[in-house]
This record gives structure tokens, C-alpha cells and sequence, in this order.
């Protein structure tokens, strides 16, 4: 298989925690007689400040040429006091919009070696695999109108039903491959557009009869996330309920340094990108955690080329390295050694091929 990829390492330590996991995908590349053309762009405040926009055109360009995209982190105190149209996350946001890439994956899943760093119970997390799938590029956070004044702010939440139906469609279709059962998220006691979602997933699930589906309302997922969260599976639902949800569920595992996400659309065509934030506090001290890069390229291999079997290598030897006692410093406790970035990565590369060089990918600049 042979295959182009753009690479947008971003702020802060999205360089370092990028590098790790440019070299894992070239190792895959290697073990499985696969081809990676990788090449470079810049978004967020690299972007800002090499050509005055968040997402400059020649990133956009590079990104449709290619067949799925990696990101690292962007922002950054830097950045904190320019105009909405040059915030760094901007840059996300429309390319989000751009590339419509309306389904956002959000995998969180225990690993037995860090189980001790989750503020829950052990016999809370140990069981814990579950997806949230949010929709990513409707609701309140896009809708219209939208207007600020000194006495009044208004935001719209506004979905249409075909917003909706492809999203509840994907859920339904990764139920199908996990666990069956699918729980859908929505505030239907209250919001219009809610019961409109409700009344969507009710359609559906008569196409479904192998998925269990049931309904419940944002606040007290909030609430069983915390209490039960090994009793979901997967969990569909809006823009900001999902944001905030995912959030909530990323402190599960007691790491936001190894939680992957992606961002797809209905061609498979998806963003690949951490959790985590850029961490400019720690940013060029080499200490940054990759497992969640890493962990994304796998989730890139699986959704958008297909490759289940390279997506598993990647991510048995991510679990391997940490159930061997080998940690970044956010994770070492006082009885392991902290390694840094590249020796971890190294960790990682081994567990693939221990022949691994690093001297055979394609790569473009602009």
C-alpha cells in the first residue's frame, strides 16, 4: 500500500510528540511492505506566525492532496491576545469545517500498568473500554446567528436532520464491531434539537436490530461516567455534549498523554491528533509524552487505510512498553526511571522491529 500523509506538528510539544510518531509510522511501513509520503504544513500559531493565518491556504492544499492528516497540538500563551480570526485554534476549527469532518473519535480504554494513576477506584477503571463518537462540525459551536453586545451574547444550537442521521449512522456502525451497544446523548427534556435526535436514533435503530441502543440524558452520563464507566460501550452525541464528555472521560485512564482521537469523514479521509494540549511549559525539554500520537497514527491505520492488523501492532506495543515499566516523567512514579521522549518512542520501535532505521521515508516541505 502506498499512501500520502501531511503532518502538522503545530505548537509547543506537537513537534517532538509528531517526530515519535512520524518514526512509528515509518516502522509499521517497513515491517508490513507499506509506502508513507510524508509531508510538512504548518497551522495554529507556527502558522500565525510564518504566514499570518491560523490555517494558511498551502496547508489546506497540501492536506487535500493527501489521504489523511496528523497533527500535534496547537496554542500557546503566545497567542492569547490576538483577535478570534488569529487564535490558534482557529486553525482546527476550519479545518474541521473545511474537510468536513463531522465525526470525532474519542477511544478510552484502561491500561492494566497505569490503572494506579486514575483519581477513580481501580475496580472502576480496569474494565473501562468505551468510544465516544461526537459530532463534530454542527451545533452551537457553528451555528447561526451569532452576535455579541455589551448587554446581550446570543449563540444558536441548530442541527438539520441529515447532520444528525450520519452521525448516529457511524455510531451505529461502530457499535456493530465492538460490543453492540449503543448509548445516545442528548438533553431531550429540554432542547429542541435533542428530541429531534432522539427521534433520529429511535428511526435508525430499526436497521440495527444487533446493537442494543439506549437513551440518557447528558447530566447523568456525567454523572455514570464517574460511578460505572465500564458499562458503556459507545456513545453518540452532539458537538458540545461531546466535547465536554470526552473531556470528562480523558481523566479515566490518569493520563491525557495517552488518549488518540480522530476526526473522519464519510470517504474515511480523517485527522489524526492526541488529547492532550501543547504543553508549552514543557516544550523542547524533550520530556513530552508520544504515546497518544502514537496511539492516534494506529487510529489512522485502522479508519482511514483499513489496516487493522498494523493499527494493532502499534497499539500492543504502546501497552507493551508501559505493562514493561517503561514511562515518560508525567507517568514514572518514585520505583521507575523517566525516559525521555525519544528513549520511550525507542521503547516502542522495539517492540516493532528491532532493526528499525529510520532513513527510508518520502518526505516533502513546503
Amino acid at each position: 500500500m502506498e499512501k500520502k500523509v501531511t503532518v502538522l506538528p503545530g505548537d509547543g510539544i506537537g513537534p517532538e510528540v509528531v517526530a515519535s510518531a512520524v518514526k512509528v509510522l515509518q516502522a509499521i511501513g517497513k515491517k508490513f511492505h507499506h509506502t508513507f509520503h510524508i509531508a510538512y504544513a504548518t497551522i495554529g500559531g507556527a502558522a500565525i506566525d510564518q504566514h499570518g493565518d491560523p490555517l494558511p491556504q498551502e496547508t489546506i492544499e497540501l492536506c487535500e492532496e493527501s489521504d489523511a492528516v496528523l497533527l500535534g497540538a496547537v496554542g500557546g500563551p503566545k497567542w492569547d491576545h490576538n483577535t478570534a480570526e488569529l487564535r490558534p485554534e482557529k486553525g482546527l476549527l476550519r479545518i474541521r469545517k473545511h474537510f468536513d469532518l463531522f465525526s470525532n473519535l474519542r477511544p478510552v480504554q484502561a491500561i492494566p500498568s497505569l490503572i494506579k494513576s486514575s483519581p477513580l477506584k481501580d475496580d472502576l477503571v480496569k474494565e473501562v473500554d468505551l468510544l465516544i463518537v461526537r459530532e463534530l462540525t454542527g451545533g452551537l459551536y457553528f451555528g447561526e446567528p451569532r452576535k455579541r453586545t455589551n448587554e446581550e451574547a446570543i449563540d444558536s444550537l441548530v442541527y438539520s436532520r441529515l447532520e444528525i442521521e450520519r452521525i448516529v449512522e457511524n455510531a451505529f456502525e461502530l457499535a456493530r464491531v465492538r460490543r453492540g451497544k449503543l448509548t445516545s446523548v442528548d438533553k431531550a427534556n429540554v432542547l429542541e434539537t435533542s428530541r429531534l435526535w432522539r427521534q433520529i436514533v429511535d428511526e435508525k435503530k430499526a436497521q440495527y436490530p444487533d446493537v442494543e441502543v439506549e437513551h440518557s440524558l447528558v447530566d447523568s452520563t456525567a454523572m455514570k461516567l464517574i460511578t460505572n464507566p465500564g458499562a458503556y460501550d459507545v456513545l453518540v452525541t452532539e458537538n458540545m455534549f461531546g466535547d465536554i464528555l470526552s473531556d470528562e472521560a480523558s481523566v479515566i485512564t490518569g493520563s491525557l498523554g495517552v488518549l488518540p482521537s480522530a476526526s473522519i469523514r464519510s470517504d474515511n479521509f480523517g485527522l489524526y491528533e492526541p488529547v492532550h494540549g501543547s504543553a508549552p511549559e514543557i516544550a523542547g525539554k524533550g520530556i513530552a509524552n508520544p504515546a497518544a500520537t502514537i496511539l492516534s497514527v494506529a487510529m489512522m491505520l485502522r479508519y482511514s487505510f483499513g489496516l487493522k492488523e498494523e493499527a494493532t501492532e502499534i497499539e500492543h506495543a504502546v501497552n507493551a512498553a508501559f505493562n514493561d515499566g517503561f514511562f515518560t516523567s508525567d507517568l514514572a512514579t518514585s520505583g521507575n526511571q523517566a525516559l525521555t521522549t525519544d528513549e520511550w518512542t525507542e521503547k516502542v520501535l522495539n517492540k516493532i522491529d528491532p532493526s528499525f532505521v529510520s532513513d527510508s521515508i518520502i518526505t516533502t516541505y513546503i
